[in-house]
């Protein structure tokens, strides 16, 4: 598969971008400083390029691509920009990073989603936005709960927000394990239109 990786450069980037030529597939790693990918490899193309920059964005992407983001951003309004920007440049499938207990996922989170309301302060409205735009656009969002360094989870799973468990703060997800699951969903699409969550287990 074409796949297009944004903030190709973070921790979780960088793991779907790894785990993705691990599979087999050719891969554009997005990022605004490209050298700062750590990665070499034949079927990897490295490009600067700025989600709040629609023209720089629908220059990489194209009708056949699938749109991979592990965006995260402190300031306010560029995720949106970066979804926005998505969706116009007409991707055959976006899968996107957001957070458990937010949006969509507020009530299933529970009492924790309380938590993260406070912490996230002025960046909650641009995350539900930006969720809110790439689900209309017929994406996938994947809400993971607190991310953590580590190996990918030999018992990881993916279910829907019908069987989403409380969000627990104790509890944690790898970003190897989010990747694994984003690609999953690259390969074989389970939740078009919809939000689905990580597991560890």
């Amino acid at each position: 598969m074409n796949l297009i990786v944004l903030a190709a450069s973070g921790r979780t980037g960088l793991a779907l971008t790894r785990q993705a030529l691990e599979r087999g597939h050719t891969v554009t790693a997005v990022a605004r400083d490209p050298q700062r990918v750590g990665l070499e490899h034949a079927s990897l193309r490295k490009v600067a390029g700025d989600v709040s920059d629609p023209a720089g964005i629908a220059a990489v992407v194209d009708a056949g691509s699938v749109v991979l983001s592990g965006l995260g951003t402190e300031v306010p309004g560029v995720l949106l920009d970066g979804a926005k920007a998505v969706v116009a440049a007409g991707p055959a499938r976006i899968i996107w990073l957001g957070a458990y207990g937010t949006g969509p996922s507020a009530e299933a989170a529970g009492e924790g989603a309380a938590v993260l309301v406070r912490y996230l302060g002025d960046r909650l409205p641009d995350k539900v936005a930006a969720d809110t735009t790439v689900l209309a656009a017929g994406g996938t969002v994947f809400h993971a709960g607190v991310l953590a360094d580590g190996p990918e989870s030999p018992d990881r799973r993916t279910v829907g927000l019908d069987a989403a468990p409380p969000f627990d703060l104790r509890a944690s997800v790898s970003r190897e394990t989010v990747a694994a699951a984003m690609l999953d969903e690259a390969e074989t699409p389970r939740f078009p239109g919809a939000v689905a969550l990580p597991l560890a287990a």
